[in-house]
């Protein structure tokens, strides 16, 4: 039963009394709103809402005052609260203050109309769960709005918005946000607390640059920054673990953005002013499927672009390359390569047109004709254990690759290749690998070579442990053991204080010590997902540095599968809960 207003207070006909110009609604279709909770007025061509809308659940309805009997299905006062109100394509340029007479909506669209503010009293409808604000002339919000804590969804494109209200991160429920298409220059940092976001589109605005917490959206899967005026992208971005589209196309980049989101699968930076692609930023995409780099400057294509074994997709039209690495043919998924536009020399043009097929036959056939001189000019060795090893990538890029050979041991000539070099990432990924080759760690004359480390592949091996050597690599950032047969937290990473992340997922993990963690005060990400973890030790919250930790696929009870969907910050809080305090002595 509604809240019904008292006999004689107000007029229930007042809603039909308007001016001539302003269409009426029809009294049936005000009849089965009472009736189903759901009223449509889209494209009416109203000016404003007529106040029998407003009413709909107080005014007692006018066939209650004529004197008939009522059937069963005609009995006004079973009637339904209004749940879900559609007022979009109409003319509207306020909402009243009495839309909160209506606080049973779950559901408000007011989309493509041509309202310029909002009333507070939207935050009073605190049942709403979708706002629909598209294609309207909003300057600003309301305070008031950011105060719905049951908004799951909200779209504010095509509007004029120049700011937001630093109360935007309480709404906790949000998992869409869309403010594209407005005259933003900035962000509020609070925008980092929706962490149930999963879908954040901020394409076409002013913004210059991006606040660093949205790392902590570790939720967002879609993220698109594209035409906007970005320069730079925050570094610790490789916090959002669920992160697998990233679009930054028409900005101003002069750099591949450094992007270690484990999960990134399709990077879009089309139209900005890259000019060379850089070994770190390359190395970062380890999942990668589409990498589009379109209309951009870049002149040269450099060899650790064949270490992106799972690129399927790349899209290079309209840059400045002369010259294309043979070894590009190698990369074992690569179906789509787009060079047309770009000044390529000994490459005849007809074979471009043929397709990607033709394209990477030819330049296999490159290698097979003339190894040494495959890649234009830069060296190539051939290992007896038809390793291919790129003394250009070693000796330029300061990469060791030697991934996706299902081997049990990496072979001598690959160290020796790197003689004299201080290697800073590498890649022995997707091997079969049962212990850490004793060249890249042991007290050896080799030690030297790799003491710059920073970046260590080691995904899908069958590792179960790490040398306590790996203590000498002082300046290792990132290292990943994801899908090995780990049982333990590896001894070795508590004692090297530069890494900042930790990727362990998909291993037989069953404990992890929590003071020794603390003692890692760059550690930001942690993958601790799909292991044998059955309990998560409170003081694990104590970790003040960690802004990712995934935990998810793990057997514990305890923080609930709720709580770990909130966040990395949810889970950390509940942690500091539970730390047990110590009880006063009895007297």
């Amino acid at each position: 039963m509604s809240r019904l207003k008292r006999a004689g207070q107000g007029d229930s006909l007042a809603g039909f009394r308007t001016e001539k110009t302003e269409p009426t609604i029809p009294s049936g279709l005000l009849k089965a709103a009472r009736k189903s909770g759901q009223l449509d007025l889209s494209g009416r061509g109203l000016t404003e809402v007529p106040q029998d809308v407003y009413h709909l659940n107080i005014d007692t309805p006018e066939e209650a005052h004529q004197n008939v009997s009522f059937g069963v299905s005609d009995r006004w006062w079973e009637q339904t609260d209004l749940t879900k109100l559609l007022l979009s394509s109409n003319r509207l340029t306020q909402l009243s203050d009495d839309i909160r007479l209506l606080p049973a909506l779950t559901t408000l669209d007011l989309h493509d109309n041509q309202l310029s503010s909002l009333p507070s009293a939207l935050g009073e409808l605190q049942e709403l769960q979708q706002l629909r604000l598209s294609h309207n002339q909003l300057t600003s919000l309301p305070v008031e709005l950011c105060m719905l804590k049951n908004l799951c969804s909200i779209t504010l494109q095509q509007n004029q918005l120049e700011s937001l209200p630093d109360e935007l991160g309480h709404l906790e429920s949000l998992t869409q946000l869309d403010l594209s298409h407005n005259h933003l220059k900035g962000l509020p940092s609070s925008l980092g607390c929706l962490i149930q976001l999963q879908k954040l589109n901020l394409c076409h605005n002013n913004l210059s640059s991006l606040p660093a917490t949205l790392a902590q959206l570790t939720n967002v899967k879609l993220l698109d920054c594209s035409n906007n005026q970005l320069t730079d992208i925050p570094a610790n971005l490789s916090d959002m673990l669920a992160l697998e589209q990233f679009y930054l196309r028409h900005n101003k980049l002069c750099l591949l953005p450094k992007v270690l989101a484990p999960a990134l699968k399709e990077l879009y930076v089309g139209n900005n002013h890259i000019e060379q692609l850089e070994t770190e930023q390359l190395a970062s995409l380890t999942a990668i499927s589409l990498l589009e780099l379109r209309d951009n400057k870049i002149k040269i294509l450099p060899e650790q672009i064949t270490s992106l074994s799972t690129l399927t997709r790349l899209d290079l039209t309209n840059n400045d390359i002369t010259t294309l690495p043979a070894s590009l043919s190698l990369l074992p998924n690569l179906k789509v390569l787009l060079l047309e536009g770009n000044p390529l020399r000994g490459i005849r043009r007809d074979l471009l047109t043929k397709g990607t097929n033709e394209l990477l036959k030819y330049l296999r056939g490159r290698i097979k004709e003339d190894p040494e001189r495959a890649d234009e000019g830069q060296t190539a060795m051939t290992l007896p254990s038809q390793a291919r090893v790129n003394v250009y990538n070693i000796n330029t890029l300061k990469s060791l690759v030697y991934s996706e050979k299902q081997a049990a041991d990496i072979p001598d000539e690959l160290f020796d290749a790197a003689a004299d070099q201080s290697i800073t990432t590498v890649n022995f990924s997707k091997n079969q690998l049962t212990s850490i080759p004793p060249r890249l760690t042991c007290c050896s004359p080799d030690i030297s070579k790799f003491l710059q480390l920073m970046h260590i592949d080691l995904r899908n091996n069958q590792l179960r442990d790490l040398p306590s050597e790996m203590k000498n690599l002082t300046k290792l950032c990132s290292i990943i053991l994801n899908y090995n047969r780990f049982k333990s937290f590896p001894e070795v990473l508590y004692q090297i204080v530069s890494l900042e992340t930790v990727l362990l997922g998909n291993n037989q993990v069953d404990e992890v010590d929590p003071h020794r963690l603390m003692k890692l005060v760059h550690l930001s990400t942690l993958d601790l997902s799909n292991n044998d973890l059955l309990n998560i030790p409170p003081e694990m919250g104590l970790c003040a540095s960690l802004r990712c930790l995934s935990l998810d696929g793990n057997p514990f009870r305890t923080p609930r599968a709720a709580i770990v969907a909130k966040g990395t910050d949810a889970v950390l809080e509940y942690l500091r809960s539970r730390i047990p305090t110590a009880q006063p002595q009895p007297k």
